[in-house]
């Protein structure tokens, strides 16, 4: 499917109301699983994507070739949006123009974008520091400016919330939203009267929730985030933190009895060669072959 058509339904969906769940891919495979398992949209986690690439935290080691070259090989293993973590765009207003058409080039149907200085950290560390309002608010407008397909959304991430309360988080994702921003993103609020004043000041654009399992928001269902008021329910990083889990647990299993067949605690041969659509690729091999 042509890249435009899926960005125009991904950005009806968001308008139609109702949370979806937002999973994320650190890579091509995630991706794949996250589509055959019936979900709508994928988002490519730079934290994620540091921890599995370069196994280092999430503090600004990824670059914009690194994710671009990642976007486009999920792009071509799935139809689904991509909603692309782009950090803090990698620079001034100039760096975040030439981010955006990057990576709306390499497939990406939604770019999010944080107001973090440079060396950025994830979101639910501690020690982060965010750029002037001025500052932030010119990536917000070069982005809009940047991107080639009016169905690509911007996404505005404000990390205030840590270094300045909620009230100036709200006040800067207000500004955001007067940018052209498409949907807003205020991180790590820490209790559930925070999290419900985020789309009661912020009504008539999209909210995105970031869930952290083991971080500061409180967790809470899809159902309540769609009474809330909210759009998007991030969770960035649940199947990279199972799949830590499960070669952890797979690999002390076969330390401890030096062995391991199928009754083991991972997938087939045939599941694994059924996601990443074997059977496709048989299909070409034969209506190619002379």
């Amino acid at each position: 499917m042509l890249n435009h058509e899926v960005n125009k339904r991904f950005k009806a969906r968001i308008a139609g109301g109702g949370a979806m769940l937002l999973p994320g891919a650190a890579n091509a495979l995630a991706a794949r699983v996250i589509e055959d398992l019936g979900y709508e949209a994928v988002y490519l986690s730079g934290a994620g994507l540091t921890n599995t690439y370069l196994g280092m935290p999430d503090l600004a080691f990824i670059s914009l070739p690194e994710i671009a070259q990642h976007t486009a090989t999920i792009r071509d293993a799935t139809d689904l949006p991509i909603v692309v973590d782009a950090d803090n765009g990698f620079g001034n207003g100039l760096n975040v123009r030439h981010t955006i058409r990057t990576l709306e080039r390499a497939g990406a149907s939604a770019i999010q974008l944080e107001d973090q200085k440079t060396p950025k950290r994830c979101g639910h560390f501690s020690g982060k520091e965010v750029v002037p309002l001025a500052e932030a608010r010119s990536r917000i407008k070069a982005a809009v400016d940047a991107r080639q397909d009016e169905n690509t959304m911007i996404v505005a991430r404000t990390d205030a919330a840590a270094t300045d309360g909620m009230s100036e988080a709200l006040d800067r994702a207000a500004a955001f939203i007067e940018d052209g921003a498409d949907i807003t993103f205020v991180e790590a609020p820490q209790t559930e009267d925070d999290l419900r004043s985020i789309p009661a000041a912020l009504q008539g654009t999209p909210q995105l929730v970031n869930l952290v399992v083991g971080g500061k928001t409180p967790i809470l269902s899809v159902d309540e985030f769609t009474e809330m008021g909210f759009s998007l329910v991030l969770y960035a990083n649940v199947a990279l933190q199972s799949a830590l889990y499960g070669m952890q647990t797979a690999l002390s299993q076969l330390k401890e009895q030096g062995q391991m067949d199928e009754d083991g605690p991972l997938a087939g041969f045939l599941e694994r060669q059924r996601v990443v659509r074997k059977d496709l690729f048989d299909e070409l091999d034969k209506r190619y072959a002379y």
